[in-house]
């Protein structure tokens, strides 16, 4: 992982130097698709924080998934069009509007809760179709949902309802939390302190800390200080990276206190090492080593991309298939008829093979809580989980019936 200080750029720069785009050829295709071509955005963090969990990985996995279709749909042109959003909410939206304009018909991927909860109305004003890969905030398929709007990865509900239930029914009940200052990490704080409260554990405090921050010293030792039993960590990528780095150089590992990543991904892993990763536990919608499948696509990706896919990589690859195989089916890029046919098939992928969309904009399928393994349990470069039990889909989101997607609750008037 690059911890180099990168050079801030202009949002001039930002926009007109982020954007790429790769055009895949193939014969033309039918009247039926606008301006005869299907256009796709990868928006994402390129150069940031997050840009080893997805950036130029994810752009990898839609690649993959444009070479899986061109076989079964030769006949339809695809561009695909990548952008850097710099984390930066504004520098999203104004992209995406750009996009929309020139005809792109889906965006995927975002990354970032604040970036996608700054798209998601443009996709309803525009109504085009917007898929989220590693997006926490439960808003996105709750308060301010859209038809448009597909969450194909996780929401922080299913990131802590996991790694809560075990661990204060082994009586790790007291909880604080070093968190991310944006959307996402005081979404997933919220969240777990109402998990918490469901199941008898108690929230003793959390702090937030800005999203470039570097010094997590002071955090930690009010962590420490807390009489927390577990030290919960909702951040992500170089953030929490530096935070369990830190908390090593602390010495807060010989201590009492359990440390939980709450957004834990391979990347991040692979970042501080296993040496100071062993023992975290999280959760994970997806891990290359599962089965024949999943580690047959990571082969294809590692062969691109230098590295195995992370969970939003996986996820982008099944998103972007599941689209361009609606789009075929209909022989039309028609945003109302194309959502029908994608909520009508179950999803037929090494990802989440017969997962469905549900009424909220949310993909169901199943999760995983993962350790991390101790150095001599490695058996092989990148198998850095041992997966502790699988999360069955029907245990794993919100109820339906709690929700407060307005798409939800008018329906159930």
């Amino acid at each position: 992982m690059d911890h180099r200080k990168r050079r801030p750029r202009t949002l001039w720069t930002s926009v007109a130097g982020a954007l790429t785009a790769v055009a895949l050829m193939a014969t033309p295709s039918s009247a039926e698709i606008s301006d005869g071509v299907i256009k796709i955005g990868i928006l994402n963090d390129q150069s940031g924080t997050f840009s080893d969990l997805s950036g130029k990985g994810s752009v990898a996995a839609a690649k993959l998934a444009l070479e899986d279709f061109k076989k079964i749909a030769p006949a339809v042109k695809v561009e695909l069009l990548v952008a850097d959003h710099q984390n930066k909410a504004d520098i999203g939206a104004q992209i995406v509007r750009r996009w929309f304009a020139d005809g792109v018909d889906m965006v995927a991927d975002v990354t970032n809760s604040a970036v996608a909860l700054a798209v998601q109305s443009l996709g309803r004003e525009k109504n085009k179709i917007i898929t989220y890969a590693a997006v926490g905030t439960v808003d996105i398929t709750g308060k301010q949902c859209a038809a448009t709007g597909l969450a194909w990865l996780h929401d922080n509900y299913n990131l802590v309802a996991g790694p809560i239930r075990k661990l204060v029914g082994q009586g790790q009940d007291k909880w604080f939390f070093i968190a991310a200052d944006y959307a996402f990490g005081r979404n997933m704080v919220a969240e777990s302190e109402r998990m918490l409260t469901s199941v008898g554990g108690k929230s003793l405090g959390s702090v937030f800390h800005p999203i470039g921050n570097a010094d997590y010293s002071s955090f930690l030792l009010q962590a420490q200080s807390s009489g927390s039993k577990v030290v919960a960590f909702a951040n992500a990528g170089e953030q929490l990276v530096s935070s369990i780095k830190q908390w090593h150089e602390f010495n807060m590992g010989s201590g009492t206190q359990t440390p939980v990543a709450l957004l834990m991904f391979l990347t991040d892993i692979h970042g501080m090492g296993l040496e100071t990763a062993k023992g975290l536990t999280g959760v994970t919608a997806w891990y290359w080593d599962l089965n024949d499948d999943t580690r047959a696509f990571a082969k294809r990706f590692y062969a691109l991309h230098g590295a195995m896919p992370t969970a939003p990589q996986a996820s982008v690859y099944s998103a972007v298939f599941h689209y361009l195989k609606a789009v075929a089916a209909l022989d039309s890029d028609d945003t109302d008829r194309v959502l029908e046919k994608m909520r009508a098939t179950p999803v037929d992928d090494f990802y989440a093979p017969g997962a469905k969309l549900r009424a909220d904009g949310k993909l169901v399928h199943d999760f995983y809580l993962v350790q991390v393994k101790e150095p001599k349990e490695l058996d092989k470069p990148w198998a850095y989980y041992k997966v502790l039990e699988k999360i069955s889909a029907d245990v794993a989101y919100r109820p339906l019936s709690e929700s407060d997607c307005p798409l939800v609750t008018a329906k159930a008037k």
